[in-house]
C-alpha cells in the first residue's frame, strides 16, 4: 500500500519478468512437472506441509515456477490454496489407524509390532552417488524388476505377516503404569489459522497448526535451539511413524452415522509423541516423575521437523519467561515461511522518502556538530 513504483516503471518490470523466465529456459532444458512429483520426494513434502494442501502435482508445478526455491514455491502454493473453495469437512482421523510403512521408537527396543526401519537416509553414509550420473530409464527398470522379483511375497508369508494398518501405540504402554496421562476426549472444533487471525493467548489446536505450517528450517533451529539449553527440555522420541491415513466423508445427509461414511482416499503423513520426564508434586508436596507429551504432525515424510515441531509444542505448553523458545509469540510469529521471507524480502522494496528523512537528519546532525567544533576553536 505504500510503496509506489516510480514513473516508466511498468515495462522495467515487464522486462524483469521476461528476463526471469529467460534464466530458467536459457539453457534449452524443459523440466518435467511429473519428474519432479516422482523424484523430488523431500522436496514436495516440504512444500506441501508448509502451504497446508496436499496435493502433489501443484507442488510440482509451484517447484517448477519457484525453480526449487522451496519459500517462493510455499508462497504461489499458500496464494492458490486461498482461491479454492471448502466444500467438505473430514470425519476426525485417528492416527492408530495409519497404514504404517516406517515406525520405530528411541525409548524402547522392543514395542508391539516391531521397530519398522522403512525409508530413510538414517542409515546411509551420506556420499555421493557417482552412479546416479549414468542412470537411465533402462537402468531403472531392470533395478526395479529386480527388486519387486526379490520381495515377492509367497502365500505363506502373506499369511504370517503381521498387520501393519492398527499397530499399537507405543506410549499406551507408559499409560497403562500410570506414568503417562490419557489423552482426553476433545469434542471442541479446532480453530483454524487460515481462517480467523491469531490471537494469544493462543490454543494447543492454533499453536500445532502454525507449528506444522512453520518453515522446516526455522521449526529445526528453534527446536535445536532447545536442547542445547535456550530451553527448559530434553525430550526422547516416543514413537516415530510415517504412513497413509485414511479420510472419510459423512453422508450430507446422515451426519455422525459411521456406517454411512465414505472413503475418499489416504494421505501421508508423518507422526511423532516425543516424551519429556517431568517432576511432578502430589498430596502432602511428594514429588514423583512422570512423563509428558510434546506432539508434531505434519504432511509427507517429514521426520525432523515433526519432531522438531513436537519439542516446541511442549515448550508452547509450559510458558517460561527465561527463555524465547517457551514464548508462543516469539516462536509462531517467527516460524512463518510466507511472513518471513514476505518482511524481509519487502526490504528491496523502494524506501526512498523514509530513507531521505533518515539522510536528511544524519547531515544535519553532522553539520551542527561541525559548527560547535569550528566555534570552539576560534574561541
Amino acid at each position: 500500500m505504500g510503496y509506489v513504483a516510480v514513473k516508466g516503471g511498468t515495462q522495467a518490470i515487464e522486462e524483469s519478468i521476461k528476463r526471469l523466465k529467460y534464466e530458467r529456459l536459457k539453457k534449452g532444458t524443459v523440466l518435467d512437472v511429473h519428474k519432479i512429483e516422482d523424484g523430488m520426494r523431500g522436496l514436495i513434502d516440504q512444500v506441501m506441509s508448509e502451504s497446508s494442501l496436499y496435493d502433489h502435482s501443484l507442488a510440482a508445478i509451484a517447484i517448477k515456477q519457484a525453480e526449487g526455491n522451496p519459500e517462493e514455491a510455499v508462497f504461489l502454493l499458500r496464494a492458490y490454496r486461498s482461491t479454492l473453495p471448502r466444500k467438505h469437512v473430514s470425519r476426525i482421523i485417528g492416527s492408530e489407524d495409519m497404514n504404517v510403512e516406517r515406525r520405530i521408537s528411541a525409548s524402547f527396543k522392543d514395542i508391539p509390532g516391531g521397530q519398522i526401519l522403512g525409508a530413510t537416509t538414517d542409515y546411509t553414509h551420506r556420499l555421493l552417488d557417482w552412479e546416479l550420473e549414468k542412470e537411465t530409464e533402462e537402468s531403472i527398470q531392470d533395478w526395479l524388476y529386480a527388486y519387486h522379483a526379490e520381495n515377492r511375497l509367497t502365500e505363506y508369508d502373506q499369511r504370517h505377516m503381521g498387520d501393519i494398518t492398527n499397530l499399537p501405540k507405543v506410549l499406551d504402554y507408559l499409560r497403562s503404569e500410570g506414568l503417562l496421562a490419557s489423552c482426553e476426549n476433545n469434542d471442541l472444533l479446532p480453530e483454524d489459522v487460515t481462517r480467523k487471525s491469531l490471537e494469544f493467548p493462543s490454543k494447543r489446536s492454533e499453536r500445532l497448526q502454525v507449528l506444522t505450517r512453520g518453515q522446516t528450517g526455522a521449526v529445526t533451529s528453534l527446536a535445536y535451539a532447545v536442547i542445547r539449553g535456550y530451553g527448559a527440555l530434553h525430550p526422547t522420541v516416543g514413537e516415530l511413524r510415517v504412513g497413509q491415513l485414511p479420510v472419510y466423508l459423512d453422508h450430507p445427509l446422515d451426519e455422525g452415522q459411521e456406517e454411512d461414511s465414505y472413503y475418499i482416499g489416504d494421505f501421508q503423513a508423518t507422526e511423532v509423541e516425543m516424551l519429556v520426564p517431568v517432576t511432578v508434586e502430589k498430596e502432602r508436596g511428594k514429588k514423583e516423575m512422570e512423563f509428558e507429551i510434546g506432539y508434531g504432525l505434519c504432511f509427507g515424510q517429514n521426520e525432523t521437523k515433526a519432531i522438531a515441531m513436537g519439542i516446541l509444542d511442549n515448550c508452547l505448553e509450559n510458558p517460561n519467561a527465561d527463555f524465547p523458545s517457551h514464548n508462543e509469540e516469539f516462536v509462531l510469529y517467527h516460524i512463518d515461511s510466507v511472513e518471513s521471507t514476505g518482511f524481509i524480502s519487502h526490504l528491496k522494496m523502494p524506501h526512498y522518502v523514509t530513507f531521505q528523512s533518515k539522510l536528511d537528519s544524519i547531515r544535519k546532525t553532522k553539520e551542527k556538530a561541525s559548527t560547535g567544533e569550528t566555534g570552539s576553536g576560534n574561541e
